[in-house]
């Protein structure tokens, strides 16, 4: 089961390796405590005795889906920041050096909705209710157990592993801020036919419409039959069994639609201060409040899912630019840009590598002041989408948004600085980093959306 993060409205960001926590104002020292180094040290110890261990430690199990989910709940929020600027601060370092198992719940009944904890390899994989954890909203705890109410009463098993057969898969909520919520069911159809699944598409309606589920007060109720772990509207698509076709969230004085299968951020006060400030390294302001650049030039927004960034940016650029891979979430920016009453943004279908060198070209012929800001998946940005910016002179102001750092982005932020390379067909000046800010987009996590600035 899928389910969002509560809000926050605290984030910190680093300006010159001196971190701060925006809702102070207050700078954290870049030196590490004999008390954080406790702090750090023991969640490195009960990281690694939790993965040794068979669920021997005493725990209840909500502590330890706590554990797995939120790992740092036990700690108070100010050590959760501390926490995230140490990691932050290694990540920047770096830089600059540079199944098979039974599925069953707690109680051993198969069909429990919450999330996973323990390992195949260790064979204690069990599904714990997610009730208890601090950044579930709970509109979606509800959902979840209604949905595990109705998947009891069916007639039908659930489906843990797909060749093990089974049906009701997860459960995917999202509510925007004025509470508006939105639930996807997925559905294995194995041997079933149409006829035999109508029936219980029929009978999930009922349940959350007219039944018990109606609590849940659902403005959309979605239903996607697939045989993957995860397809697009295109390869199954989403199917509107009650309500609306979307919901919306407002963002910084801006609208924004969101079907079922469109990216958007789950933290609503969060991505006010990430996209506010996405804007401000993207297009600064004087203090008088006009652009900087005697040029507004173009932003090309690569992997812009439904456009909220380019919307956002787009008063202070002649023209927006978007890619993005999903179709369904080019035709909700396209919706949202007429929404907006915004007539400076195109969006683009396809795949970044694929579109952008071509759109290289034809933005080397008077595009003026170019400014690219890249928002991938944890996979990073394929090598020919990093050819393409660096290949393009006219880019002089580059910026990251990453969810994961640490993982395959770094490949990019290397490539990106390095000095040409002949053999990786990297061409080029290279671009510098020249601030890092981290948004806490997921309070009680290790993790960071960190925003970074490469300029040239």
């Amino acid at each position: 089961m899928s389910l969002t993060a509560t809000c926050s409205r605290s984030v910190m960001f680093i300006r010159r390796n001196t971190f701060y926590l925006r809702r102070t104002g207050l700078p954290f020292s870049t030196n590490v405590s004999p008390a954080d180094k406790a702090r750090a040290g023991s969640h490195k110890r009960w990281t690694r005795r939790q993965r040794k261990s068979a669920w021997t430690d005493g725990l209840s199990w909500e502590e330890r889906l706590a554990d797995a989910v939120t790992p740092l709940w036990r700690l108070s929020y100010e050590e959760q920041l501390e926490l995230k600027q140490n990691n932050q601060q290694k990540i920047l370092s770096e830089l600059s050096g540079s199944l098979s198992a039974d599925l069953r719940g707690v109680d051993g009944n198969p069909k429990t909705v919450g999330l996973y904890v323990g390992t195949g390899r260790q064979g204690n994989i069990v599904c714990v209710n997610a009730d208890h954890l601090l950044n579930m909203p709970e509109k979606h705890k509800l959902v979840a157990r209604c949905y595990q109410d109705f998947i009891r009463l069916s007639s039908l098993d659930p489906c843990l592993l797909f060749h093990t057969g089974g049906h009701w898969r997860e459960i995917t909520v999202r509510t925007n801020a004025q509470g508006h919520t939105m639930a996807i069911v997925y559905f294995h159809p194995q041997k079933l036919t149409a006829e035999e699944v109508a029936v219980h598409k029929e009978e999930l309606v009922e349940y959350f419409t007219r039944g018990p589920g109606s609590a849940c007060q659902l403005d959309s109720l979605f239903f996607q039959e697939s045989t993957m772990t995860r397809c697009t509207h295109e390869e199954s698509p989403y199917q509107l069994l009650h309500g609306q076709p979307h919901i919306y969230e407002e963002v910084l004085g801006f609208k924004f639609r969101i079907s079922a299968d469109a990216f958007f951020q789950v933290n609503q006060a969060a991505a006010q201060v990430l996209y506010n400030t996405v804007r401000d390294l993207c297009v600064p302001v004087t203090e008088e409040g006009a652009s900087q650049s005697k040029t507004r030039g173009t932003l090309l927004d690569v992997c812009c899912g439904t456009g909220a960034i380019g919307i956002i940016a787009s008063p202070r650029v002649d023209r927006v630019i978007g890619i993005e891979l999903v179709e369904q979430a080019v035709r909700d920016a396209t919706h949202n840009a007429a929404l907006n009453n915004v007539e400076n943004c195109e969006f683009l279908p396809g795949k970044a590598e694929v579109v952008l060198p071509a759109l290289m070209t034809q933005l080397s012929f008077g595009a003026g002041v170019l400014t690219a800001v890249v928002n991938p998946s944890r996979a990073g940005l394929h090598p020919r989408v990093v050819r393409a910016l660096r290949k393009q002179a006219a880019i002089h102001r580059l910026v990251y948004v990453s969810c994961k750092p640490d993982g395959e982005a770094m490949r990019n932020f290397r490539e990106l600085c390095c000095a040409p390379d002949q053999e990786k067909k990297l061409a080029g000046q290279a671009f510098s980093p020249t601030l890092a800010v981290p948004v806490d987009m997921f309070p009680h996590t290790p993790h960071c959306e960190l925003l970074l600035l490469f300029e040239r």
